[in-house]
């Protein structure tokens, strides 16, 4: 063999530390880490070939940038998923003959397939199926991974009964390269790629539920039957992610909000929300925080119409990419006839209750000429917007159709974003620190594909982003290609008390709104220039916040929130004149304050009062009464607090004050 040749038999393999290896062509991804230590390739499970996943036991082609991917690697766990919905179709296929699979995908926490089955699945046949399933693990197949012609693999699917397989191999790309996997004696159409074998899937998985869905989410299809599952690495991650949800179903806010009177829905006005007396308060006593907040950060507040016409919405482009989600209203006085009032032609003008506030806070900018020494302006609106959510989408406080936002539109010089989003970022972690939120992740989504604006102007404005960031000494993570249409945003994912991640609050960069809507001020140089508006929001919108609020602290609301602070609670009748006398001081003091005066025992009253999440509550009878002292019951303790009434009553008025 020449030295020519042996060349064009090595390749050369870039690691992530930079570090280059020769190989020769053809090695495969086990080969590589079986090079570097056998510790490796027992942890291996994958292998990244410039930026695609591949198998383990798949030849690399030529040079490449390479990475191993091990089992505890977050890739590594969304194989582990992967191949447990593989192994749940294996399964099922082999307890329920005639069954047919359709498509299984890796979900967040999980997996589901979709199953073809005249008899659909019952949550009783979880256990077998499960069962079976680690049987499958223990068999410890290896996944193998062929290339088939795309005519035959269609034909074979059809032969065996597979007709969901063969339609979507037939609607596949022209140029679609057919991959088959094999487990065993087991085959399934899929891309790939799969860890070695089956017995690094592990045994931490559990199957969740049942449910029907529709072929690709048509309606017009035939229903399918869904399992879903759950995949960990361990089975402690497994555990603690079923305790999590056994203790998120304990905190589930609509099941708190019924319980605990703070609102409720009903069919007649579907994803609006009826704010009962309590759950109001707790609304009010955050849209005051907030304002503080606000006004002490130098915004301005305005207020503005829930409908407009639709010349805004198309002129802001909303009209075009969200007209589906609008509520529209007629702009014309329709004809009547006996069964009262119709339209005889399709109305041509249409009013639209608003989905967001921005094009409302532009006109109001336009209404005089702005100087650049008058940037920036903050301007807020506790901001009611109306979207036409799917019935499906709607839930709780959490997906609703009509919404507050604690919305706010900066409008400011390209060379004040650096530090609007610094000040923003610091407003956003204060408020969310006031509420026990301090594990906070935020991400920089970057430009996406189909975008406005030049792409120096998008350098520019992800560089201040990241610089703002990187001032403030905050870690953060891109989101490539995950920025809005109009410009890049930050992303801020929250933890809760049971370890549930939220995505709350927003901050936009917009360079296409001002010019859309024909925004101006005046230079410095004495010309026109575009301002750059910043969309921000801390809390997103009240409802989902306060839903986020109810699970995180499973109801027990913080003193300066919740909608009854104190409850005053006389042992027997003859306390009765005290008990008025405290409750009344409370009241004075500002405290929303309820006295139980009914005849029912003292144990009863407390443990009425500790379900409904009452922080505090004060037991007197005649002792306490002639030694002037009150007996303090606080939520979740088990000992009470034996203090002088004027101690009682100085304590609870600072517990409750609000933290801003």
């Amino acid at each position: 063999m020449s030295n020519a040749q042996s060349q064009s038999d090595m390749m050369t393999l870039t690691f992530p530390d930079g570090n280059q290896r020769e190989y020769s062509v053809g090695t495969t991804g086990m080969d590589v880490a079986e090079s570097i230590s056998k510790s490796l390739a027992k942890a291996s499970v994958a292998i990244e070939v410039d930026g695609e996943l591949r198998d383990l036991m798949r030849p690399i082609e030529g040079n490449a940038a390479i990475s191993i991917v091990k089992r505890d690697d977050e890739d590594g766990l969304e194989l582990i998923r992967h191949d447990a919905a593989h192994i749940l179709a294996e399964a099922v296929q082999e307890l329920f003959p005639g069954t047919q699979v359709t498509i299984g995908p890796v979900i967040e926490n999980g997996f589901y397939y979709d199953f073809a089955r005249d008899e659909p699945f019952s949550t009783e046949d979880l256990e077998k199926i499960e069962k079976k399933m680690h049987d499958i693990v223990d068999a410890n197949e290896n996944f193998v991974r062929e290339v088939w012609n795309r005519d035959d693999a269609i034909k074979h699917f059809k032969s065996i009964g597979e007709h969901y397989k063969a339609e979507l191999i037939a609607d596949l790309p022209k140029d679609e390269t057919i991959t088959i996997y094999r487990q065993g004696e087991w085959l399934d159409l899929c891309r790939g790629p799969h860890m070695v074998n089956t017995k690094q899937i592990g045994h931490a998985f559990k199957l969740m539920k049942v449910a029907g869905a529709y072929w690709r989410g048509n309606s017009d299809n035939a229903m399918l039957t869904r399992i879903y599952g759950t995949a960990w690495r361990t089975e402690k991650e497994l555990e603690e992610y079923l305790t999590m949800l056994e203790e998120a179903e304990k905190r589930d806010h609509r099941k708190l909000g019924k319980e605990l009177e703070l609102f409720h829905f009903q069919e007649e006005a579907q994803g609006s929300v009826f704010w009962h007396p309590k759950g109001y308060t707790i609304y009010n006593q955050l849209e005051n925080y907030i304002r503080r907040r606000i006004y002490d950060d130098g915004y301005v507040e305005v207020k503005t119409p829930q409908l407009m016409d639709r010349k805004f919405w198309e002129a802001s482009g909303h009209w075009g990419k969200f007209r589906e989600n609008m509520f529209v209203v007629p702009d014309v006085v329709p004809n009547t006839d006996e069964d009262g009032p119709v339209f005889k032609e399709e109305p041509k003008d249409f009013m639209a209750l608003k989905p967001m506030n921005c094009p409302a806070h532009v006109q109001i900018f336009k209404q005089s000429i702005k100087s650049y020494r008058d940037l920036p302006i903050r301007m807020a609106e506790m901001g009611c917007c109306h979207r036409n959510e799917a019935h499906g989408a709607l839930h709780g406080l959490m997906r609703v159709r009509q919404m507050v936002q604690d919305d706010a539109h900066i409008f400011c010089r390209e060379d004040q974003i650096r530090d609007e989003v610094k000040r923003f970022i610091a407003l956003f972690n204060n408020v969310y620190k006031d509420f026990g939120f301090e594990d906070i992740k935020i991400f920089l989504a970057t430009r996406p594909d189909v975008r406005a604006g030049a792409d120096e102007v998008w350098d520019r404005a992800e560089k201040a982003m990241a610089d703002a960031l990187d001032d403030l000494g905050i870690a953060f993570e891109y989101a490539e290609g995950e920025g809005a249409f109009y410009g890049p945003k930050y992303e801020f994912h929250l933890k809760d008390a049971i370890g549930r991640s939220w995505q709350c609050g927003t901050c936009q960069l917009d360079f296409v709104l001002p010019e859309r809507l024909d925004a101006s001020y005046i230079g410095e140089d004495g010309n026109k220039h575009r301002p750059v508006m910043i969309h921000r929001a801390v809390f997103g919108t009240f409802e989902r916040f306060i839903g986020i609020l109810i699970e995180s602290t499973g109801g027990k609301m913080p003193m300066w929130l919740a909608p009854t602070q104190c409850v005053v609670a006389p042992i027997t009748s003859d306390a009765e004149g005290y008990a008025q006398k405290i409750y009344e001081t409370l009241k004075e003091k500002g405290l929303r304050a309820d006295i139980d005066l009914r005849n029912e025992k003292i144990n009863f009253k407390i443990r009425e009062h500790s379900l409904q999440k009452v922080p505090k509550i004060f037991v007197v009878g005649k002792r306490e009464e002639e030694a002037g002292t009150v007996a303090i019951r606080t939520l979740g303790g088990k000992d009470q607090e034996i203090l002088s009434l004027d101690e009682a009553i100085t304590k609870i008025v600072d517990m409750a004050k609000p933290p801003f």
